[in-house]
């Protein structure tokens, strides 16, 4: 997959007698792997559930279909299909709308002559590279299916996505295979029979007809056969099992002179040879039948019968059933704690792809694990401990090089599909350029808007160089990127309009619960303590100070009151400052801090709270950081106490949250007593809060990523 990969990237630059030839080495080497399915997919020949066979009890399906890529192809046309006529056959010619100038006096011969006319793609290349360029030229394919009186599609190179394809107005595609390992999407679907393929409701259902016949492009110019011997054991296979023998067939390839020489070539003696093998050894049993016209029965039969199968999910094994989709996952942070990145994995996992992530390790940690189906790799340690931005920017250039030369590596064992690169720092995307360079499709995921950050963290003006130098960074990694991801809805808006991302290229997504995690108390017993809790990192932007100048508030009329800590990361010099600022306020026995705990442990815990807060500052980052917190505190049943900010603003009301004035302890401690004081006010929030879950959680909205993923990778 790589050599192949990599050859279709470098191949506008490559001679074509060289193409020829590096294509060759690769087929060759294929042609040993994938013996086993290649030409003959055994697996292939069971026919569709209720398959009552061909009309008038024909043995089996013939069909010829011919691509015609090129104006050299176009002006062979009449040639070919003079052969086929004077033999008795009709075929079917698919020719590329905008692809060289095309003759309407020929499709029109073709058509009278009893030959049918359908599209090739729209130009001879690979329309399924994302949704929106399949779409728009989806409009202009229709347009030339209509004014051609066409019904069938074909894509070039048959590159092809089912979902898609169900856009077009047609009656049929033909865009797959049944077993043909040496094509670009080598996914073959398994069956040498049609097969419906079912719409929606904006799509309307439609005919696969795969071909079942190894092309003649493959055969004679690249692997270089010099007769048909395979043509024929596969036809003579096809026919034993009562199949549809589906041939494609290039007239651009096709040497109708004998003193003709071209290594891009081959003799059209060689059809000419198998229409006389099928004529005289098949005479009578064969069904030779244009695409429209086998489409048309399909239709018939699926009516009929009731008994159709909808959809075809079988595909084939060339012996890599235990190489899934390649999924990588980047992210400067500790995965087994950050709960959005450890959620996006999982769901990757769980749908199927094998997914690696490149990650922060802590001390004593190993270098390389594998969690639920995830496989870590734990790059660089970090401890929080840098003393400045210098020291900060350094730590991530490491690893930035580290994530770069492993991906490398790992080219030469697999290439990934899709690679989602998650910030800070926002250069890290560009650490995914060799894959990038080989097809994989990259997301960009906006956990923070860092000019914001940065700027409060390091105390840096908005139009600083600072500022301005990540605001590049950001601007050209979003174009860098196939597809953006960010934290919430409002910095969607804001990166809409000051990045130049169109719309459809970026979606908000909140770092959404798992309700797989939290489990509420539906009775919490009464305890001797009256416990609030704050699971996250430790540091000013946070405002734990804050909540323990409340707590000491709290006290005066709390006496049982608690504040757990439950630390994400932290600042080790603002730590100590904490410690420094219990001791002032003589909360020590009343404030305590636990080391990380994993996802499954803090969904334990938190029910077990009395109140869960979040203290954060406002300011000019704090004002947009979403709190992730609230809605954990939400799925666990905790009623939640937050800083009134613009973000929390904009999702929760007052009936979900207890708002407080940010930096403000006495507002603070004001909420907390509040809520120890009414019972009923605490009950309210849960019951709101929970309803808010119930619709926003990471089950529900999983597929949302799912889906764009699918939808990038084709």
């Amino acid at each position: 997959m790589f050599l192949n990969s990599l050859y279709y990237k470098l191949k506008p630059i490559i001679p074509r007698r060289l193409q020829i030839e590096i294509r060759r080495r690769i087929a060759l080497r294929k042609r040993v792997k994938y013996a086993h399915v290649w030409p003959i997919d055994e697996k292939a020949a069971k026919p569709p559930e209720g398959w009552t066979g061909w009309p008038d009890g024909k043995k089996f399906a013939l069909v010829l279909t011919h691509d015609v890529e090129t104006a050299e192809g176009q002006d062979n046309c009449l040639k070919l299909a003079k052969l086929e006529k004077d033999l008795g056959f009709r075929s079917s010619f698919n020719f590329v709308p905008e692809g060289y100038r095309l003759f309407p006096e020929l499709r029109n011969y073709l058509t009278q002559n009893g030959f049918e006319v359908g599209v090739h793609g729209l130009r001879h290349v690979n329309l399924f590279k994302s949704k929106t360029t399949f779409q728009e030229s989806a409009k202009q394919i229709n347009q030339y299916l209509k004014d051609w009186q066409s019904v069938g599609f074909r894509a070039p190179s048959m590159y092809h996505n089912l979902d898609w394809i169900g856009d077009l107005d047609i009656q049929y595609d033909s865009s797959t295979f049944d077993t043909d390992p040496f094509e670009p999407q080598p996914d073959g679907v398994g069956t040498i029979f049609p097969f419906w393929v079912s719409g929606n409701h904006t799509q309307k259902g439609y005919i696969e007809l795969p071909y079942t016949l190894p092309q003649d492009h493959s055969l004679f110019v690249i692997m270089g056969e010099k007769n048909i011997d395979i043509w024929k054991k596969k036809l003579d296979w096809i026919v034993e099992h009562g199949g549809m023998a589906l041939l494609i067939t290039h007239p651009d390839y096709m040497n109708f002179s004998e003193r003709s020489k071209s290594i891009e070539k081959y003799p059209a003696k060689y059809y000419e040879e198998l229409l006389n093998y099928i004529k005289g050894k098949y005479s009578g049993q064969y069904w030779n039948v244009l695409l429209k016209d086998l489409a048309n029965f399909c239709t018939a039969e699926r009516g009929n019968r009731q008994v159709w199968p909808e959809g075809f999910k079988n595909r084939v094994d060339y012996g890599l059933s235990t190489h899934k989709i390649k999924a990588c996952i980047i992210a400067y942070t500790f995965y087994e704690v950050d709960f959005r990145v450890k959620r996006y994995a999982e769901a990757l996992a769980m749908a199927g792809y094998e997914v690696d992530v490149y990650a922060l390790r802590r001390k004593g940690q190993s270098r390389r694990e594998n969690l639920n189906g995830v496989n870590i790799y734990h790059l660089q340690e970090r401890d929080y401990n840098e003393k400045g931005l210098k020291s900060f920017l350094v730590r991530m250039v490491l690893f930035f090089g580290r994530v770069f030369f492993l991906i490398l590596a790992k080219q030469l064992q697999y290439r990934y599909s899709v690679v989602h690169v998650h910030n800070p720092p926002d250069f890290l995307v560009f650490s995914t350029l060799v894959p990038k360079i080989l097809g994989a499709k990259i997301i960009f995921d906006m956990h923070e808007n860092l000019p914001e950050f940065y700027c409060a963290k390091f105390n840096k003006s908005p139009d600083s160089f600072l500022a301005k130098t990540l605001l590049f960074f950001e601007r050209i990694g979003i174009q860098f990127a196939d597809f953006t991801i960010v934290a919430h809805d409002l910095l969607r808006a804001r990166v809409i309009k000051r990045d130049g991302i169109l719309e459809e290229k970026c979606v908000a997504l909140l770092n959404y619960p798992s309700k797989a995690f939290f489990k509420p108390l539906l009775e919490k017993k009464d305890k001797e303590e009256f416990t609030i809790v704050y699971p996250g990192t430790v540091s000013y932007q946070h405002g734990i100070d804050v909540a323990l100048k409340a707590m000491a508030i709290v006290r005066k009329e709390c006496k049982e009151a608690k504040l757990d800590i439950y630390v994400r990361s932290t600042n080790p010099a603002y730590h100590q400052e904490l410690v420094k600022l219990i001791d002032r306020l003589d909360l020590n026995g009343s404030v305590s801090f636990f080391n990380p705990v994993p996802m499954e442990e803090i969904g334990k815990i938190l029910p077990t709270a009395s109140i869960g807060v979040v203290p954060k500052r406002g300011g000019i980052f704090g004002s947009e950081a979403f709190s992730t917190k609230i809605l954990e505190f939400m799925a666990a049943g905790v009623p939640v106490i937050a800083s009134k900010t613009k973000i929390d603003e904009y999702y929760f009301d007052d009936s979900m949250v207890m708002f407080f004035e940010p930096e403000n302890p006495l507002d603070l401690a004001r909420c907390i007593l509040e809520l120890y004081r009414d019972g009923d006010k605490r009950k309210s929030l849960v019951k709101n809060g929970y309803e808010f879950i119930e619709k926003n959680n990471w089950e529900t909205k999983s597929q949302v990523y799912l889906d764009r993923v699918k939808e990038l990778i084709g």
